[in-house]
């Protein structure tokens, strides 16, 4: 395959900056909002988020290995046109529902949920398969990868700063937009990878990753590191608005934050070139929990101090994204399974990550609720609960993490 051009890149890429705009809110902002808009409890929510997302999380593999079997015909821009009216229609309904009772607002937002996780589902694991298969030149893998974060970077900016400013009524116009147009450059202007055909077509095609040593240690490490990227993710809100007293601040915050992991990703990627994508993402796990764990001891008010912790840590952000999906082709091309069962391995890499997401809602929400944290209710004993959960756990998790990155056989591929 020739070398991808810089257009090639960013044709590819930019679909990523919608899919960014609706991962940040219904994965942060959905709590809070049907706490405070249908005086929903922690518990049914963090209840009703566990459940949505466990059955999102195990259609990932049967996704994957429908878009297997079908690429070689389709290819796949087909699973992306079809994903297209299940976002859309998904995020209008979950963010803006009519006036109900708490019942019938409860079952609404479980079936917006669906419809939006499923719509998601399809549309990021063809394209992070699509990336897979463009290339598995270690010069050009991380740079694919990285096109298409840093354009997700954006996205979440945006979503965080017009959420803040303007509200979600134009966050969902701009995310509509942007949807369409990402989708026509992807569709029209960004290379198609060859598509070898499948070695076979059944059940078992979900399970081909786990056949692999190196897949099962990356993923030991990803389900790890995820959870403890999630766990923050899922209380974010609730830590500014009760911990810091700061709710006014959060969307900066937010955009700190992502900014620097945008700023941080171009020498993430010079640097997994120079000494590979598991070594630098071992220390991007380092630097990140030697950075956060300060986050446990912030006072109310502490809005510079955090900042300062948002664009740290947000720097270390930038590995996260970039190289781990790059790691992920490194194993699918070692594995002899390029241009044929990509969609299979970013099935099982979306269950783990929406499987993270479901345990750290559907855990710390209602442990919070249980050691005394109430949303808008601020208290001795669940402010500590809050800075436990947001900052001690998630460090712990990610030195974890970075263990298990230390003993996988991944540096070298």
């Amino acid at each position: 395959m020739n070398r991808l051009s810089a257009h090639a890149y960013l044709a590819y890429g930019l679909f990523g900056l919608p899919l960014a705009l609706v991962a940040l809110p219904i994965y942060v902002y959905v709590p809070q909002f049907y706490a405070e808009r249908f005086g929903l409890s922690l518990s049914l929510i963090g209840a009703t988020l566990l459940i949505a997302r466990v059955f999102d999380a195990f259609i990932d593999p049967l996704l994957g290995m429908w878009i297997d079997h079908s690429k070689s015909s389709h290819g796949y821009g087909r699973f992306i046109l079809l994903a297209l009216p299940l976002l859309a229609g998904g995020f209008l309904a979950l963010f803006h529902p009519p006036q109900f009772t708490q019942g019938s607002a409860l079952i609404w937002f479980m079936a917006s949920l669906l419809l939006v996780y499923i719509g998601f589902s399809l549309a990021s694991i063809a394209h992070q398969s699509w990336g897979a298969a463009l290339t598995q030149k270690l010069n050009e893998r991380s740079s694919l990868t990285a096109s298409r974060e840093a354009c997700g970077l954006v996205g979440v900016i945006l979503a965080a700063s017009l959420t803040a400013w303007l509200g979600l009524s134009w966050l969902s116009f701009i995310f509509i937009a942007s949807l369409l147009v990402s989708s026509i450059v992807l569709l029209k202007l960004a290379p198609e990878p060859v598509h070898l055909p499948s070695l076979n077509h059944n059940w078992a095609m979900m399970l081909t990753p786990f056949h692999t040593l190196r897949f099962r240690w990356l993923f030991a490490v990803l389900l790890v590191n995820g959870i403890a990227a999630s766990i923050p993710a899922t209380l974010f809100l609730f830590f500014a608005k009760d911990r810091l007293q700061l709710p006014q601040y959060a969307g900066i915050f937010l955009m700190l934050y992502f900014a620097a992991a945008a700023c941080s990703m171009p020498a993430w990627v010079a640097l997994a070139k120079r000494h590979g994508e598991a070594r630098i993402w071992l220390l991007a796990m380092l630097l990140s929990a030697a950075i956060f764990v300060w986050a446990y001891g912030l006072p109310a008010g502490a809005a510079l101090p955090f900042g300062l912790i948002c664009v740290l840590s947000g720097l270390t952000l930038g590995a996260d994204l970039a190289l781990p999906p790059a790691l992920l082709a490194a194993v699918i091309n070692q594995a002899g399974h390029s241009g044929q069962r990509e969609g299979s391995y970013f099935g099982a890499w979306s269950w783990a990550t929406k499987m993270n997401l479901a345990l750290a809602a559907g855990i710390s929400l209602p442990l919070l609720q249980q050691l005394g944290y109430v949303p808008g209710v601020i208290n001795s004993n669940g402010a500590h609960a809050l800075a436990v959960g947001y900052a001690l756990l998630p460090c712990l998790l990610k030195l974890t993490a970075a263990a298990i990155l230390w003993r996988a056989p991944l540096r070298g591929i």
